[in-house]
């Protein structure tokens, strides 16, 4: 049996610098992902730009070098495969982990066991001195729970306008995702409504875009319903409820449900740590992302849970250092 020093659960940016931590402190380990590396920013639209400069992206003290002030999502990808190549991460993919508990066959006190289902459907059961989860936040969008909902035509996430020229497409949502998404479509060609229960978009967006999305909407060029409720989403139509609360039909050939994303916390409830109820994230140490249960640690988005959008790459990578500190600590403390 190999017992590693460190298991990190998630390949983004956070569990990746966790490992680069954990490797210049000569901690063994071995990060597992459910898809692929860095697998949240797949999700994000295919020709974005980050409104962030490069060496805020940077982890594990490597350079991100590019010839823009901004980087773009494929810059951002390539960025972490050399970073993972650069310091020779040990990372499986595609193997989900169904469970973290204590090791009680073990020889070794203390230590856990990490069991896994791979997407072949191999199963296996991994063994650590400590577990770090960072499986993030936006893999796991809101589901609004109305009929329709996974109708093929329906998306929690936006990829690219060009499909979309000269068709009908509803979005679903209030705030950056939403308006973001509105104006690319709109400038691609596609007829856009929006659909929000608030009685505008939110005042949260980002200052250079909420200007944008507002004159669209008040010029007509992109349709919006406010304070409306989406009832039902058919094979060609939404139905709504609208400010008056009046039914209302809209033509729809794909409909984008951009109503936030948050951290799905059932494997961190299976292992006995304890759900914050206002953050709806785990309950932590703020100095080393120790959880209520001595040797499981959780950093980057998953920690601030429904309010995710407080932590980003630009804080968040920061997390694999400290959490790491404290590990090394304890394990010293053990020798």
């Amino acid at each position: 049996m190999i017992l590693r020093d460190v298991i990190v659960v998630g390949a983004g940016p956070a569990g990746l610098a966790t490992a680069i931590a954990a490797a210049k402190n000569n901690l063994s380990c071995q990060i597992i992902e459910k898809g692929a590396l860095v697998n949240s920013l797949l999700h994000y639209p295919t020709e974005m730009v980050f409104f962030t400069t490069p060496e805020l992206m940077e982890i594990g003290g490597m350079p991100f070098v590019s010839p823009y002030d901004k980087p773009t999502r494929l810059e951002a990808l390539r960025y972490y495969r050399r970073v993972s190549d650069a310091f020779k991460l040990d990372v499986v993919f595609d193997e989900t982990v169904v469970a973290v508990s204590r090791d009680t066959a073990s020889d070794a006190p203390g230590t856990f066991v990490v069991d896994t289902h791979s997407a072949r459907g191999v199963r296996r059961s991994v063994h650590g001195r400590t577990v770090v989860i960072a499986t993030g936040a936006y893999d796991f969008p809101n589901r609004m729970g109305i009929p329709g909902e996974d109708l093929p035509h329906v998306s929690h996430y936006y990829s690219q306008p060009h499909p979309f020229f000269r068709k009908n497409v509803v979005i679903v949502g209030g705030k950056n995702s939403a308006a973001e998404a509105a104006l690319d479509l709109f400038r691609a060609g596609a007829r856009v409504t929006i659909v929000h229960r608030g009685a505008s978009m939110r005042d949260s967006i980002k200052y250079w875009v909420k200007p944008d999305i507002d004159n669209r909407i008040k010029e007509g060029t992109i349709a919006a319903r406010f304070n409306a409720q989406v009832a039902e989403i058919r094979p060609t139509s939404v139905l709504i409820n609208n400010e008056n609360g009046a039914a209302e039909s809209i033509d729809a050939d794909a409909v984008f449900l951009l109503t936030g994303y948050g951290a799905d916390t059932t494997l961190l409830r299976n292992a006995g740590i304890e759900i914050d109820p206002e953050t709806c994230g785990p309950v932590y140490d703020a100095q080393t992302f120790e959880t209520n249960v001595p040797g499981i640690y959780t950093v980057g988005a998953m920690v601030a849970g429904v309010q995710s959008g407080r932590i980003f790459i630009e804080n968040g990578r920061f997390h694999g250092e400290q959490v790491i500190e404290g590990i090394k600590k304890v394990l010293n403390a053990g020798c």
